[in-house]
């Protein structure tokens, strides 16, 4: 391994607990609002996920139910458009394909890392063409962040003016 690379993964390792309790809380604080509000999202931490059950077995609660998320935005233009809003008016986070990074990462999932696969496929994997997956980062605040996303999904129409609070 090259000395540096080494190097940076020493220097991390000693917090990565502490980044990746704040990542699994934030995703679930998240959820949860979105879930209460109505909004198309899946989370395994969400009692009606289909597989909560199992993974409140074999997920470590120190940590949570992970830092990832989805919702389904019913169109690829309007999934496109918060993203676009999120990264480039609310500095919320960044379009990638990737997932690990400490700020929000965030992705049309149909038209980005599953565009290769048959609308069968997909279908069946329920990767909608709407689909945002978002890997929730660290920076800011949670209600800096929460207020953004909010404001962002009002813009594209998927709130009414009230649920922004």
């Amino acid at each position: 391994m090259d000395p540096q690379v080494a190097f940076n993964i020493n220097l991390r390792i000693p917090h990565l607990p502490i980044r990746m309790v704040e990542h699994g809380h934030r995703t679930r604080v998240f959820a949860e609002r979105l879930h209460a509000m109505g909004m198309a999202v899946t989370y395994p931490g969400l009692p009606d996920h289909p597989d909560h059950a199992l993974l409140s077995e074999l997920h470590c609660p120190d940590y949570g139910y992970g830092g990832i998320l989805t919702l389904d935005m019913g169109s690829v233009e309007t999934a496109n458009e918060l993203l676009d809003l999120l990264q480039n008016e609310y500095s919320f986070g960044y379009v990638a394909v990737s997932l690990g990074y400490f700020d929000t990462l965030m992705s049309c999932s149909g038209s980005s890392t599953s565009s290769e696969m048959t609308d069968e496929d997909k279908s069946s994997a329920h990767i909608s063409p709407g689909l945002v997956r978002m890997s929730i980062g660290y920076t800011g605040t949670t209600e800096q962040r929460w207020g953004q996303l909010t404001q962002a999904l009002q813009r594209v129409g998927a709130l009414p003016e009230r649920q922004t609070a």
